[in-house]
């Protein structure tokens, strides 16, 4: 039988609202205060302000407007709030949530089992028909938060260069308009499009690919982290990000040297990057290393667990307290 937070919280309790569902802080913010429970917020995104951008219906103006309003005091009022990155901390700050009381722990994979592989002992190689290519793969949700015009254009100056095949693994809006797309232009050649794989399968999945890309829009930047970056440097791969140099996968990119950041739009460069990047394997190699050494100094698991943990201990006096 399903019970309400409102029946099952007790005073004292520890309360994580994440989202999604979007805003789920507002409708448990007044629960936790009701019951003296201590909530705490886990933003994987920023709404209404995503769904303004992305122009949801009905998330605009008066509404998101009012929505806003609610999300604010349930910042304020937060015992923490847990984001995904630096610069959603530095945004939900300037809304008002008490900066002592913000915290970043980045998102994770299981990089312990993702590991570097070569794609040439890759079994998906083969089975996919990928043998002697340049794979250029892309893996998980291609959304609204997306850009996939720049690959199309890159795909179309490549047409004519066969060794350079673009991987889709995944699905979302934009990855069916993508494969309609590739499918009036005349690109099948260029494209190979798979569903989501099994979960023990991602270490194939991801490793299959020599490089791998990524995208946000620059107006979502401090709103969304794009959490497949993690997996990707779990796998040993370099990126193209297409999106802001100074987001915060841009940032991180050209901190760590595992990547290449491209702006939205420019077909051209991504087309050169393209080009270069599978004639120089060697170079490719030791981006993907820097992309593993990276994800292995500041973004595993464990690593991140143990953030939460700590966290959680120093709630626990407030909440025996209550």
């Amino acid at each position: 039988m399903r019970r309400s937070l409102r029946e099952i919280a007790q005073a004292g309790d520890i309360v994580v609202a994440k989202t999604d569902p979007p805003l789920l802080s507002v409708a448990l913010a007044s629960v936790a205060r009701q019951r003296r429970a201590h909530l705490v917020n886990w933003l994987q995104d920023i709404y209404p302000e995503t769904a303004s951008i992305l122009g949801v219906p009905l998330l605009r103006g008066p509404v998101a407007s009012a929505l806003a309003i609610l999300r604010n005091r349930s910042l304020r009022e937060a015992d923490a709030t847990v984001v995904v990155g630096e610069l959603m901390a530095r945004h939900i700050k300037e809304l008002g949530a008490v900066p002592a009381r913000v915290h970043v722990i980045a998102n994770w994979c299981d990089d312990e089992t993702i590991r570097p592989t070569a794609g040439i002992d890759n079994p998906l190689r083969e089975a996919w028909h990928l043998s002697g290519k340049f794979v250029v793969g892309h893996s998980g949700n291609l959304g609204r938060a997306h850009d996939f015009e720049t690959v199309l254009g890159a795909a179309e100056r490549l047409r004519n260069e066969s060794r350079i095949v673009f991987l889709m693994i995944g699905g979302g809006k934009h990855f069916e308009e993508l494969a309609k797309a590739v499918k009036s232009r005349g690109l099948e050649n260029s494209f190979r499009f798979r569903p989501y794989q099994e979960h023990a399968m991602l270490p194939h999945s991801l490793g299959v690919a020599d490089a791998h890309w990524l995208s946000l829009h620059p107006a979502l930047e401090g709103l969304i982290v794009p959490s497949k970056f993690y997996a990707i440097a779990a796998a040993g791969k370099p990126m193209l990000m297409i999106g802001d140099s100074e987001g915060e996968i841009g940032r991180l990119i050209r901190q760590h040297r595992c990547g290449t950041i491209i702006a939205p739009g420019d077909a051209a460069t991504l087309t050169d990057t393209l080009r270069r990047w599978s004639g120089a394997s060697e170079a490719i190699i030791e981006m993907g290393a820097r992309a593993r050494q990276m994800l292995d100094a500041q973004f595993t698991r464990r690593r991140a667990l143990d953030q939460w943990r700590r966290l959680l201990a120093e709630l626990r006096p407030l909440a025996q307290s209550a």
